[in-house]
């Protein structure tokens, strides 16, 4: 059996542990906020308004444990999300419609809205990505679909298809009043018990959070109308996004983990020991891992021509 979920060599990880994901995480909440459906289920049935901040490290978790945990692990804790997601159902105060928690639809744009965030995330903050790993990355996390009950064909399996939906959804999307205040939730959430130790770092916080906002699709912006539009404000958001990736690429591993919960990091270890179990080097984390493997993929024949760098993924 593999030791990881996702091969170090994977465009998965190349994403995912890149350290700007922060920003990505919390874009991918405001962006999943403009479904009014989808959010009412979040405002209805989870403790979002309580402790945003747990969500977003729950969801941090997640794309850790289907990125690098154990194939069982995964399945685990796809279980544990799917058994959840079963028994909460929430009633739409526009329609009067009860809808499912694990409703298909919803899963879908959840999911798409994070791909979509994560990847447009990488490709703005300077993650060397060529148009092939951009598709490949969509195909990859049709996998990680089937963890909270989806079938890899149910979602979109290219950037092209991802593309289209985006597009076929957007005309029902919206900024409730709720979706609102969730973003403001984001911008300057409380801090939770277990992360107290971290409290006189909270001002550092807003602006992961206003980046995050900066980072949305300009209509997106425009419907929430939260921040002050600014001229030249894409690039500007950009230019921040890169110099912040390079700020957290230097924090130690060891400090860089306080924030994340103690299962993560867990399982982060777990992980490592895998894979030197497998015949990996690991000299400074899992980051780290990617170009020093004993094991490698064969390499491109010498006739293949260089791949062009890759085009600006697709968006909201």
């Amino acid at each position: 059996m593999q030791p990881t979920v996702a091969a170090p060599e994977s465009v998965t990880w190349k994403i995912h542990l890149d350290r700007s994901m922060w920003v990505a995480g919390v874009r991918a909440l405001m962006l999943q906020a403009l479904h009014p459906v989808a959010m009412q289920g979040v405002w209805q049935r989870s403790d979002f308004r309580s402790d945003p901040t747990g969500r977003l490290l729950r969801t941090a978790h997640f794309v850790a444990v289907t990125t690098y945990g154990s194939p069982a692990e995964a399945d685990a804790l796809g279980e544990r999300v799917r058994r959840v997601h079963r028994a909460l159902s929430f009633t739409d105060p526009t329609t009067g419609r009860l809808h499912r928690v694990d409703q298909h639809d919803l899963l879908v744009w959840v999911h798409c809205a994070e791909v979509s965030s994560y990847l447009e995330n990488a490709h703005r903050a300077g993650v060397p990505l060529t148009a092939r790993e951009l598709d490949r990355y969509v195909d990859e996390q049709s996998h990680t679909a089937t963890y909270v009950g989806l079938y890899r064909d149910d979602v979109p399996r290219s950037v092209a298809d991802l593309r289209r939906y985006l597009a076929s959804v957007r005309p029902a999307l919206r900024a409730t009043p709720e979706a609102r205040q969730a973003v403001r939730f984001l911008l300057w959430p409380r801090v939770p018990d277990h992360l107290s130790r971290l409290a006189p770092l909270k001002p550092l916080w807003f602006p992961v959070g206003a980046l995050s906002y900066a980072t949305l699709p300009a209509w997106a912006r425009r419907a929430y109308g939260v921040l002050p539009e600014v001229p030249g404000g894409d690039a500007a958001a950009t230019a921040s996004l890169r110099t912040l990736r390079t700020l957290l690429n230097q924090v130690p591993e060891r400090y860089y983990n306080l924030i994340f919960d103690e299962a993560t990091v867990r399982s982060a270890e777990e992980s490592r020991q895998r894979l030197l179990e497998a015949g990996y080097e690991i000299e400074n984390g899992l980051r780290a891992l990617r170009a020093r493997t004993r094991f490698r993929a064969p390499s491109a024949p010498s006739s293949a021509q260089p791949e062009p760098p890759s085009r600006a993924p697709a968006d909201a």
